[in-house]
């Protein structure tokens, strides 16, 4: 008999995981407490306490093919950029094509995960579960539990000297949704990550904003060189090779100077004392272009509130505030699941690939989605799914208890040694590196060395052009027949949805990705022929 999965949440972390779980031959359940699935790209018209949502105009800062599942292209013909309407459709389609949506329990909502009173000799558990319908609740046991309730969800709110006293209205970005209501309005924005630069913007096309920030940012734009998607133009291989390569120093120098050519940071009021590579980036594409306006100004943090406005750290005061939002994040938490299990503290919790609690008999519960990449999301839910089912299938063998903690120990160290001290700065990963850990544990990983040796022009894709989801699709478990087809033709659905207008004859130029791909070929057939003819 199949064993029994319960998969708790059905956004993008729960959808894979239901794949994965009929994948690997287990039975999943997936319980949604909310009537849709999509989780954080559900767009709401009103905010639900303690379940993430996007704002009206969010479009997600990671491109289509950096983001998507890695047997399931985006479709050529949907934007590099994508809006959240678009993005939850791409989750639909996904349910659709694998028929996932059958697995799905809504309105369910998981009151409690314990251990089952057999769980040392079986490792199951126990789930009180709340039927949102009917009010009933009743307590079901699973062999295996994945937590998919992301990270974005209980709302971290300040406590500023005067706030009580403000007369004005204070709300968390996770209550914003549009600019309705603001014209006019004077407007203060506590926060510069990506969700308090996005209402930042917004509301300064109708209102005058004042974005506070106590350590000032590094601002990237989604557009790089030739107006290709940044992550698109440059996450391959061979980069990461080369940054390792250089001290960090002098890769950040490099970076900032870069940063600074579209608009010098200092010179914005935005430039902070740490390097870039040590804060988790903002990505904006209008942020400098507002500040110039003059109707979007940077402020410093906020030392108290008046009745009536804020008076910041370096003295100055802005008066007359109607409104103030606080982007200052989430606590991170699973308040369902016992303390004994998963205990978050400042937001910081000890797990093996961020998913594993090292100390657990039987590795039987797994948590997915709970890391925050300097890149998409998606493709390591899957991977981090991939890996999990085939543990519960008894497929896949862990490393003991003592190399996990030492696996933990190295992550904590190195995230101490690069990022600002932060509660934003505790579940970082690189996007490429930790995909490579995961499928190594997996089996997964692709091996560039051979694919030169058995297929080279595969081989240099996968090296020098963008490493996208495909790779871990060309070997090992769960392999798929179309990930290298998927690869050679990246590029193409990339440029795809730019081509709108047909172009007068005589001006179109080769694709920059083909001739570099074919010049790059012919090298490295040379030197494959002076190594071994």
């Amino acid at each position: 008999m199949a064993k029994r999965v319960a998969i708790i949440g059905a956004g993008c972390s729960g959808l894979t995981a239901i794949k994965c779980c009929v994948d690997e031959k287990l039975e999943p359940f997936c319980f949604e407490r909310t009537d849709e699935l999509g989780g954080l790209w559900n767009f709401t018209e009103k905010a639900r306490e303690d379940q993430g949502s996007v704002m009206r105009s969010t479009v997600i800062n990671t491109s289509k093919e950096m983001m998507c599942y890695s047997d399931f292209p985006i479709p050529k013909e949907y934007p590099n950029y994508m809006h959240n309407t678009q993005v939850w459709q791409y989750f639909k389609m996904y349910a659709d094509a694998f028929n996932l949506i059958k697995h799905i329990q809504y309105n369910k909502e998981i009151l409690s995960v314990k251990k089952s009173r057999d769980y040392e000799q079986t490792g199951r558990w126990d789930l009180q579960v709340r039927d949102h319908k009917t009010g009933s609740e009743e307590t079901q046991v699973f062999d295996a539990v994945m937590v998919c309730t992301g990270h974005h969800a209980s709302k971290n709110v300040p406590d500023f000297t005067g706030q009580d006293d403000f007369q004005g209205k204070i709300l968390h970005s996770h209550d914003y949704k549009d600019l309705t209501g603001y014209t006019g309005k004077r407007v203060v924005v506590v926060g510069v990550g990506n969700s308090g630069g996005d209402a930042a913007v917004e509301l300064s096309r109708v209102g005058q904003v004042f974005l506070s920030t106590r350590r000032g940012v590094w601002v990237i734009n989604r557009i790089s060189e030739n107006g290709l998607p940044r992550d698109f133009n440059g996450r391959t291989r061979f980069n990461n090779f080369i940054n390792h390569s250089l001290p960090s120093k002098y890769r950040a120098d490099i970076a900032q100077k870069q940063l600074n050519k579209r608009f010098n940071h200092e010179l914005y009021s935005l430039k902070p004392k740490h390097g870039i590579f040590s804060q988790h980036p903002t990505v904006n594409d209008d942020l400098p272009n507002r500040i110039a306006t003059g109707l979007l100004k940077i402020k410093a943090d906020i030392k108290r509130f008046t009745k009536t406005g804020v008076e910041f750290v370096d003295g100055t005061v802005e008066d007359n505030i109607d409104v103030v939002i606080l982007a200052t994040g989430y606590v991170f938490g699973f308040p369902f699941i016992d303390k004994s299990v998963i205990d978050v503290q400042k937001n910081k919790v000890k797990m093996f690939k961020y998913m594993f609690p090292p100390d657990l008999p039987k590795q039987t519960l797994v948590v997915i989605g709970f890391c925050q990449p300097v890149g998409a999301i998606m493709p390591i839910t899957e991977l981090q799914c991939r890996l999990a089912t085939r543990v519960f299938n008894g497929t896949c063998i862990l490393p003991s208890k003592y190399e996990m903690w030492a696996d933990i120990g190295k992550k904590e160290a190195a995230m101490a040694a690069r990022y600002v001290e932060s509660q934003r700065h505790t579940i970082q990963v690189d996007f490429v590196e930790f995909m490579d850990e995961l499928a190594e544990l997996v089996g997964c990983r692709p091996n560039i060395g051979r694919l030169f040796l058995t297929d080279p022009k595969l081989g240099l894709m996968c090296l020098f052009a963008t490493t996208t989801p495909y790779q871990y699709r060309l070997r090992g478990p769960g392999t798929w027949s179309g990930a290298r087809e998927a690869i050679m033709t990246q590029t193409d659905r990339m440029e795809y949805p730019f081509k709108t207008r047909p172009l007068p004859e005589g001006t179109e130029t080769q694709s920059s990705y083909r001739l570099l791909t074919l010049v790059l070929l012919v090298l490295v057939i040379a030197v494959l022929y002076q190594l071994f003819f």
